[in-house]
């Protein structure tokens, strides 16, 4: 039987409810939203601004405010893009996934803007202080994970968040790791919140989310038809249509909106504390198993995610032999260069990342092949 442990790539399963809506979108919701007046177009419509509604109400923001995308990369290029798009300099953190990474970098080597990175520490005063640091007077963004999808390290983005306020910067959050499981809302100082659908909102794949407080315009890295000002060959300029051109993904959205509804059902600290308690679990059997190492810091803050290794043995061979008994984990380095660049794990690392659907006796079964692993390697 599979068990999957792999969640910080993707939840699964999904909830019953989340599946229901997807064939439920599918059978009644075949129009195309907002291009058409027939009973058809109107009724898919309909259920695609509901799906907008729950997605903004659950991170306070305006329905229009908030725009439906891919996925969390999708959103990011888009805010990154878009609020750089007049030049200036951008400083993201050394814990950054290359979703973010990657367009910054892009961008700076085609010398359209300039780049930093601030260091993350355990200590947040330290990490706040490396970000002010780096503030300069033509800094016009700020790109930070809220935790990072390699050791689930919580950054201090409230305070990381006024920092940009009084400075008058954009704050872009990477919320990836952490929408669904804490209780993330633009009034925590965040300009543009991204995130993914599928992870911690219990959705399906290809969906993302890309939410704004509205004080900085994002110029659309994407044209196209949006169903509104047809005649017009310019872009309109209102959210949420200048970012949402094209067909959206309507099936996906309304999982979106039932994954939400299934966060509000179970409780979110609920579900948070569960995750926890599985992963201190973890690390607590972990910690009895010579050779095995954690990549925790004792004064740092974490979501429930946990990377480790098992002594010599490298993660990419480590999560073969998991797999071949039945684990879903994910080996190497997350599509996260800087993270493991800062943390100095030149292999990679295994990533644990349970949902709310896996269990204490799941996790002892995986705590067992670990062992057993680790005795093949002094055999």
């Amino acid at each position: 039987m599979m068990i999957n442990f792999d969640n910080a790539a993707t939840t699964y399963p999904k909830p019953l409810s989340v599946r229901r809506a997807a064939a439920d979108a599918i059978m009644n919701f075949g129009g195309n939203a907002g291009r058409g007046g027939h009973q058809l177009a109107m009724r898919t419509s309909e259920a695609y601004y509901s799906a907008r509604e729950t997605a903004a109400d659950f991170f306070g923001a305006e329905p229009e405010n908030t725009v439906f995308t891919l996925n969390c990369t999708h959103a990011l290029n888009m805010a990154i893009q878009g609020v750089m798009a007049e030049g200036g300099h951008i400083i993201i953190s050394s814990m950054e996934h290359n979703s973010a990474a990657r367009p910054a970098v892009a961008l700076a080597l085609k010398k359209q803007v300039t780049m930093s990175v601030a260091e993350v520490f355990a200590d947040k005063e330290r990490t706040v202080e490396s970000f002010r640091r780096l503030i300069r007077s033509d800094t016009r963004a700020v790109v930070c994970t809220l935790a990072s999808n390699v050791t689930g390290q919580l950054l201090p983005y409230r305070e990381i968040g006024e920092l940009c306020r009084v400075h008058d910067i954009c704050f872009i959050a990477d919320g990836a790791q952490v929408c669904g499981i804490y209780d993330i809302k633009l009034s925590h100082g965040i300009n543009i919140l991204c995130t993914a659908g599928h992870k911690g909102l219990y959705g399906i794949t290809g969906t993302g989310l890309l939410v704004t407080d509205g004080k900085y315009t994002i110029a659309p890295i994407i044209q196209g038809g949006t169903g509104s000002d047809s005649l017009s060959l310019f872009q309109p300029e209102l959210l949420p249509d200048s970012l949402e051109s094209g067909t959206p993904n309507i099936i996906g959205a309304v999982t979106v909106g039932e994954g939400i509804r299934f966060i509000k059902s179970r409780g979110m600290d609920n579900i948070r504390a569960h995750e926890e308690r599985l992963c201190r679990r973890f690390i607590s059997e972990l910690a009895a198993i010579d050779g095995v190492k954690v990549c925790r810091d004792c004064d740092g803050e974490y979501a429930p995610i946990v990377s480790f290794n098992v002594g010599d043995i490298s993660s990419e061979d480590a999560a073969a032999y998991l797999s071949e008994n039945g684990f879903c984990l994910r080996a190497g380095y997350h599509c996260a260069a800087l993270a493991h660049a800062a943390l100095g794990t030149k292999g990679g690392t295994v990533r644990f990342a349970p949902s709310v659907f896996n269990t204490e006796a799941e996790v002892m079964k995986l705590v067992y092949f670990v062992k057993t692993l680790k005795n093949l390697q002094n055999s």
